[in-house]
């Protein structure tokens, strides 16, 4: 039942919101530069790897030794627009027609934090990631990974249709409140480096 309502919304809502799709990927062309879609490998269902589809928000600036700067100093305020706003998580939408993603499910995390998982931490796998979850309602990247796991860790044990329609409704309030965006001093959230 999940599936089939993941794929009938994302086909339907990748329809109705074309328009501003449009719109965003030409602004992020004209304000970040091409290609305006990011992509980047992430661990799935059963940690199988598929690569996920967001919206540029950071520029591609470098030192003087071809590194990329820190993504706090490259996320611009167009970017902050965009994640304020969520419009950065519109191309998942594709992700979540082909089945890589569900709407809601733990927020799919980098390759590198594999290993670094304890046998609890990893149970996150046992579903499809989500474009939204239990954890981006209860402070997002506010609060620390081992609670934003524990988040993942209780949605994985307790699913069902009724908590991801809460989770939705919860997730267009936190969306208009713009709540837990960021962690403090980040762009995002400081990198997992395991738990104690």
């Amino acid at each position: 039942m999940k599936r089939i309502f993941d794929f009938v919304i994302s086909l339907c809502m990748l329809v109705l919101l074309s328009v501003p799709i449009m719109i965003t990927w030409m602004l992020v062309c004209m304000k970040l530069g091409s290609p305006a879609i990011f992509t980047q490998p992430r661990p799935g269902l059963n940690g199988k790897i598929f690569h996920v589809y967001k919206f540029r928000t950071m520029t591609n600036q470098r030192n003087e030794d071809g590194e990329l700067l820190p993504d706090v100093e490259r996320l611009t305020s167009f970017g902050k627009l965009l994640r304020k706003l969520s419009l950065d998580e519109l191309p998942q939408l594709w992700n979540v027609l082909k089945g890589d993603m569900s709407f809601v499910g733990p927020r799919p995390l980098l390759v590198e934090y594999l290993p670094l998982y304890n046998e609890r931490q990893a149970r996150r796998h046992e579903v499809r990631p989500g474009i939204t979850g239990w954890a981006q309602v209860n402070g997002r990247n506010a609060i620390s990974w081992e609670q934003k796991f524990e988040y993942d860790v209780w949605y994985v044990e307790n699913q069902s249709f009724w908590l991801d329609m809460k989770i939705l409704f919860l997730t267009v309030k936190k969306v208009f409140i713009s709540e837990g965006i960021s962690q403090e001093g980040q762009a995002t959230m400081e990198k997992f480096t395991g738990s104690k």
